[in-house]
């Protein structure tokens, strides 16, 4: 254990750097230098993020004397948290070199592809002064890294390597950000596919994912535009036999990506040089054009083959609730300081931080925040139970009469109460659907037919008899459960939150036909374990009727040998 860590923050108070003092402020053993060009915005910082540990508000110019800086600084480790860092241009490395001539450890959040590529030319330099100098301490590549190793820990083969971050619209991005953006958007980049390096253009191709950790309320379905991150060449070469290596991102609101992927067409076909100059524009868009929802994720699936030599095929998702988004940048700088002050520091050398840290080390850092993760197992030829498949390993979590209803049982029967709305619109509702009339007490059988990648349910609820297909979404109902009762198909998702399964309405469709959200009736559906037998609620409602139909009871195999009536 260390007692006693000084570390430099530049860009302390920034939007990563600030996070990165937050992260920290608990730990009574360090000493965070927050630092940047404004002393004042340095002083405030600290004030406002005061913790157990000692933070110290600094001025630091990284374009002044570095050496006497650094020399009345006395950092122990220095964290460059500002960027951007594909504007640093000739002298790039000057803050890595003065630190080295120091004997002073070093790292950063650096996003920049060529950056973090060439940190490797001050590894001799680095070891014989007994220091270590790592790059791409964040999200990418250091997260995605851990990520990779965890989901190929037993694959004799990686073939191709897909992630993706899709953050908050409500998330504040710094103007360092925008700018590296605006710098490589449409402008040709070194990609890893089909085994060997080739050109592509960031924000010129897509891919749409759906990010959801299993048993979680998934973000809905986002379209990635590939992204110049250092993921692009350090992912290949941690993984060599990998044919292709593929990072995107889903800004929202989507029309400002999309307004993004026009604009970098523009520089792709050369009618435009380069989107820089309207990076501030840019800026300014994202602070005040922000609507969807409050949350962000991140993704990584990795293909290739099992120890049998079969193909294979696995995901890892993260969700982050409210504003906890931008921590995650932070999280592999204050993971690593963490470590240091446990006595377990990087070794020395000069690299890009693809190997440091794993998924444990991110595990407290993610149970401080409203973070979820998961993992997911893909395979073309999986023959598990609908809401198996789409609950994932989250299913397996769940009490073993909610499992059995879903996973084999053919008819279930026993009893329900049904109550329905008063009103004429209410009632040609339920009358067009066929719900139930009625009642405090009925006896109640569900038959349930599977086939098809779809279940059909055909409820009997004394004398009145409805039905409705099940089956698992597509496309941008990928990981939701849809429903079908005649012309109205209701996507649903399935959230697993201990003992209790939650269906949570995320969209609907008439006659095919995708229908705003606010337009739906409302829902309220859920299932539960109590005495041992299975219990189910269901609740419809709309603004503009009022209850519609409320039915609830138990239900318990056929099979154990109770009847219905």
């Amino acid at each position: 254990m260390i007692e006693d860590l000084r570390v430099l923050i530049i860009g302390g108070y920034g939007s990563f750097g600030g996070r990165i003092v937050e992260l920290l402020r608990d730990e009574p053993s360090l000493t965070l230098v927050v630092s940047g060009r404004s002393l004042d915005r340095a002083s405030a910082c600290c004030t406002r993020t005061a913790g157990a540990a000692t933070l110290v508000p600094a001025a630091f110019d990284r374009d002044g004397d570095l050496a006497d800086q650094l020399a009345r600084l006395k950092p122990d480790l220095l964290i460059d948290a500002s960027g951007p860092f594909q504007g640093y241009g000739s002298g790039r490395y000057r803050v890595i070199e003065a630190c080295l001539a120091l004997q002073i450890n070093y790292l950063d959040l650096a996003d920049s592809s060529d950056f973090v590529a060439g940190i490797g030319t001050l590894d001799e330099a680095a070891r014989r002064h007994g220091c270590f100098a790592l790059s791409g301490a964040s999200s990418f590549p250091a997260l995605t890294a851990a990520v990779v190793r965890r989901l190929s820990a037993d694959m004799v083969r990686v073939d191709g390597i897909i992630g993706g971050v899709a953050p908050s619209p409500y998330a504040i991005v710094g103007e360092n950000v925008v700018r590296a953006i605006a710098g490589y958007a449409g402008q040709a980049v070194p990609v890893h596919r089909d085994g060997k390096t080739a050109m592509s253009y960031p924000f010129t191709e897509y891919r749409r994912f759906t990010i959801a950790p299993p048993g979680c309320l998934p973000l809905c379905s986002r379209l990635f535009s590939l992204v110049d991150v250092p993921d692009l060449r350090q992912l290949a070469m941690l993984c060599p036999e990998a044919q292709s290596v593929w990072i995107g991102a889903a800004p929202a609101p989507a029309i400002l990506h999309r307004i993004l992927a026009a604009m970098a067409w523009l520089v792709r076909w050369r009618i435009v040089p380069t989107l820089s100059p309207l990076a501030p524009a840019m800026h300014l868009a994202m602070r005040h054009l922000r609507w969807g929802e409050r949350r962000g994720g991140m993704f990584v699936r990795v293909e290739g083959a099992d120890a049998s030599g079969l193909a294979s095929a696995r995901s890892w998702h993260l969700i982050a609730e409210g504003e906890t988004g931008p921590y995650i940048p932070a999280m592999a700088a204050a993971a690593l300081v963490r470590k240091t002050l446990q006595g377990v520091p990087p070794g020395p050398g000069a690299r890009a931080a693809t190997r440091e840290l794993e998924l444990e080390d991110y595990a407290p850092l993610f149970a401080e925040r409203s973070i979820k993760t998961g993992c997911r197992q893909h395979s073309a030829d999986d023959a598990s139970p609908l809401y198996a498949d789409i609950l994932g390993a989250a299913f397996d979590r769940l009490p073993s009469a909610i499992r059995a209803m879903h996973a084999g049982t053919s008819i279930a029967s026993g009893r329900a109460s049904v109550e329905r709305g008063n009103g004429l619109l209410s009632r040609l509702v339920a009358a067009c659907v066929g719900f139930p009339p009625a009642t405090e007490d009925t006896p109640v059988s569900v038959r349930f037919d599977a086939g098809k990648g779809a279940e059909l349910w055909t409820r009997t609820f004394g004398a009145k008899v409805f039905s409705s297909r099940q089956f698992a979404g597509r496309g941008r109902s990928e990981r939701l459960l849809c429903e079908g009762f005649g012309p109205l198909t209701f996507t649903m998702a399935l959230v697993a939150d201990g003992a209790r399964l939650s269906l949570v309405l995320r969209g609907w469709r008439a006659f095919g036909i995708p229908m705003p959200l606010f337009l739906a009736p409302r829902s309220n559906a859920h299932e539960t374990v109590e005495d041992g037998r299975f219990r189910f609620h269901v609740e419809i409602r709309h603004p503009l009727t009022g209850l519609i139909v409320r039915y609830r009871g138990w239900l318990v195999p056929a099979e154990s040998g109770t009847k219905p009536g």
